[in-house]
């Protein structure tokens, strides 16, 4: 049981708790209590073995509380009809969100979609439009991909406002997950809030601007830094928005998030509840009403492992279920076999199954806010917001987003994060349960599809250092 499940039930008084510490003392016989007792985030955050009820706080929910999340199934096969039957199976066993994930994206991890308007129509053909939400994963091309979205449910007379969807437009995660933009920092700044203003008369609901934090996340980045780089992508969105005198209290609603989740189950849980608080901070300062943060969860692809890949479906379960209970809007799961190429249709079945049994089964969005007066859940949201501002001030410091990638400051700070975890599970301070801790004697194969790798992203007027994925079991060298 960890401590914030255990402050739910229990709330301790001074006496109580020097009660306890002298139990704890008694029971370390001399051993430190800083060391034993104590552990602390990749921010530094102090993360204490007991806490206090948490008062005076008021719950964090997702956009619509009353409804279940959005089960996302991600779809990246470079085989079009493959891919179709995929999201026609995955429809009919329960997905109600598709991810479809185009060659090029960062978070592609090498395979992904053919770009084309084609590949797009053919993967949407028989779907209930207006029962699945469609988010088209954050990359390149995602601008004329939303007039061929547009175009294709204009053709399928779909009803804009009975629609659940997401463009997956963010320049700052294309410029970090490739190294390039299409064209340069100010004329991007300019011409975007104009590009885009048809979609708001148009009234079709949802996201058309995403801050994603995945890439970072996934290239090494501390949980304060992922959540601060997302907002700075945010804050460069409203700042373009006000420069084309478009009224920020229409385009807010349209601007979402999407972050990683992984095996630590209450600082996801803290990291999902933070962004919505950070979000209306920032909407405070802009003196426009609170918009709920719309959140997109991803399990982890850094914390999957190539060695013993079934210990994946238990990282991934874990950090499902805190992204669920932390409030995120929709959630995907990466196929537990990711790290040994394009998943296959167990792996797939696998990861949708997980979120559908928490959801039909075990009923987890029935509390909307089950960390709500969890003294370490909400210490943890606290110190996150506190730590992630500080990030959001430093880049906006550094002249923007966009500017801190293109000169390489966010990516310094991310290789040194990265560079320090991975020194902890090198010394054994940290372990990777199938890697480096109970490894298996003898590898089972592993089932994956025949796909080949698609072509990386190499047009570009703006460069800077890309940031790849990197799993933590090849930045220690225990990758098979």
């Amino acid at each position: 049981m960890g401590a914030g499940a255990l402050t739910r039930d229990v709330e301790p008084t001074n006496a109580e708790r020097q009660r306890w510490l002298t139990l704890a003392e008694k029971a370390l016989a001399g051993a430190s209590f800083e060391k034993k007792l104590v552990s602390h985030t990749d921010d530094n955050i102090r993360v204490e073995p007991l806490y206090e009820r948490a008062t005076g706080t008021e719950p964090i929910v997702r956009a619509n509380p009353q409804s279940p999340w959005i089960v996302s199934q991600r779809v990246d096969d470079p085989d079009v009809e493959r891919a179709k039957r995929q999201v026609l199976e995955d429809v009919a066993q329960g997905a109600t969100g598709l991810s479809l994930v185009f060659e090029g994206a960062p978070n592609a991890f090498g395979y992904g979609l053919p770009r084309t308007a084609q590949a797009l129509e053919t993967v949407l053909e028989g779907v209930p439009l207006n029962r699945v939400q469609i988010r088209i994963d954050t990359h390149p091309w995602s601008r004329p991909m939303a007039d061929w979205l547009v175009a294709f449910l204009s053709k399928r007379r779909s009803d804009p406002a009975k629609l659940n969807l997401s463009f997956g437009i963010d320049p700052a995660a294309i410029l970090a997950g490739t190294g390039r933009l299409r064209m340069s920092i100010e004329a991007l700044q300019e011409s975007m809030p104009q590009s885009l203003a048809h979609f708001f008369s148009m009234g079709v609901p949802g996201v058309l601007l995403e801050a994603d934090g995945r890439v970072f996340h996934n290239a090494g980045a501390t949980e304060a830094q992922e959540l601060g780089i997302m907002l700075a992508s945010a804050v460069s969105y409203l700042r373009m928005f006000e420069k084309a005198r478009q009224p920020l209290v229409y385009a807010a609603p349209h601007i979402g998030f999407a972050l990683s989740v992984d095996q630590d189950q209450f600082l996801s849980m803290a990291k999902v509840r933070a962004l919505r608080r950070l979000w209306a901070r920032v909407q405070e300062a802009c003196s426009i009403p609170n918009s709920t943060a719309n959140i997109h969860a991803e399990t982890s692809f850094r914390m999957m492992t190539a060695l013993d890949s079934e210990t994946n479906i238990l990282r991934t379960t874990i950090g499902c279920f805190a992204a669920a209970a932390g409030g995120a809007d929709s959630i995907s799961i990466l196929p537990h076999t990711i790290a040994h190429g394009l998943p296959a249709a167990f792996a797939r079945r696998v990861a949708r199954n997980a979120q559908l049994i928490m959801a039909n089964e075990s009923h987890v969005d029935h509390v909307a806010d089950p960390a709500h007066g969890s003294g370490a859940v909400e210490a943890l949201t606290s110190d996150l917001c506190e730590a992630a501002w500080a990030e959001l001030q430093a880049i906006e410091a550094e002249g923007g987003v966009l500017s801190s990638l293109r000169d390489g400051h966010i990516q310094q700070r991310v290789r040194n994060a990265a560079a320090h975890r991975a020194i902890a599970f090198k010394s054994d301070e940290r372990a990777i349960v199938g890697a480096t801790l109970y490894p298996l004697k003898s590898e089972r194969p592993v089932e994956t599809l025949d796909a080949e790798k698609r072509p990386a992203f190499t047009e570009g007027v703006v460069l800077c250092e890309a940031l790849s994925p990197v799993r933590i079991d090849q930045s220690i060298g225990a990758a098979s």
